[in-house]
């Protein structure tokens, strides 16, 4: 025992492996998103939609179909995925697409017509799945149809008067001003909630800033692509902010309902492509009736 007990002192303590520092944790950006990869895709869907207005602009018409098409079988997967609530998918990728395409030489009324059939359409669609859900499906089938092709049928009806270009980019230019104005103002200022059990980002700061850059945005298009008045633009404005702000906390709840944080993944920075059409589908809306009214 000695013995042994002498080796183990003679024997050389082996030194302790050096510990490497840890890395601080890295602060979350005050973006709260990825901010190179939003401004890429911001500008790649902006040249896209100033190509088809600037060439041939029914081409905008086709850029609208897509995006509803894809928007909706992306919230299709997103109810189905998270609430087993299921879209009576192809009659309203099918609906969808005559909502919009008869928008064009029909207005209101093509749109309208097709709509109805539409709901018909997902009213029979649905019939073999039997009675469990049946409500539930219908009723959000119908809410589909309605927020996504037929709101998106009053931007394609934007085209086809003689200043339709003008009218585009007008209402695109007061959707991203209010978009960019509440984004820079909210992440820079941003302090008081504005709706916090609904969306914990928006602040009262964020929509000053929307309604600031709003107005200017809508005052400025109005005037100088529309040769409108700077009152008309100055409501316009206001307006746009309002429904795209709406369309924004529409969408959350929904996502919170839904317990998911984006409707997808398909745009980089963005989330998916619905998380970019909520202020734009209800914007649509007003656009088209307020330009009707304000531009002869």
């Amino acid at each position: 025992m000695a013995q042994v007990s002498e080796e183990r002192e003679k024997a050389p303590m082996s030194s302790p492996e050096p510990v490497e520092p840890a890395e601080p944790a890295k602060k979350p950006s005050r973006a709260g998103r990825n901010l190179p990869a939003a401004i890429a895709v911001g500008v790649v869907l902006g040249a896209a939609i100033l190509v088809s207005l600037l060439t041939v602009r029914y081409l905008f018409i086709g850029i609208i179909a897509l995006a509803v098409a894809a928007g909706t079988f992306e919230f299709a997967q997103a109810l189905r995925r998270a609430a087993d609530i299921r879209l009576s998918l192809v009659p309203l990728l099918v609906g969808g697409q005559a909502m919009i395409w008869l928008a064009w030489p029909y207005g209101r009324a093509g749109a309208l017509i097709a709509f109805v059939i539409t709901v018909l359409a997902c009213l029979l669609w649905r019939l073999p799945g039997g009675a469990q859900g049946y409500l539930r499906d219908i009723t959000a089938s119908v809410f589909a149809a309605a927020y996504l092709p037929l709101f998106a049928s009053f931007a394609a009806m934007l085209v086809p008067p003689h200043d339709g270009v003008g009218r585009v980019l007008t209402f695109m230019i007061a959707v991203v001003a209010s978009d960019t104005g509440g984004y820079v103002a909210g992440v820079l200022k941003g302090k008081h909630p504005m709706a916090p059990t609904i969306s914990p980002k928006k602040t009262w700061e964020g929509f000053s800033g929307s309604m600031i850059a709003g107005i200017a945005g809508g005052a400025l298009a109005v005037s100088l692509l529309l040769d409108g008045r700077v009152w008309q633009g100055v409501i316009f404005g206001a307006a746009i902010v309002l429904t795209a702000t709406l369309g924004d906390l529409v969408e959350s709840l929904i996502k919170r309902d839904l317990g998911i944080k984006d409707m997808g993944t398909l745009l980089p920075g963005h989330g998916g492509l619905m998380d970019r059409l909520d202020s734009l589908l209800p914007s649509a809306v007003v656009s088209w009736v307020l330009l009707s009214a304000f531009v002869s």
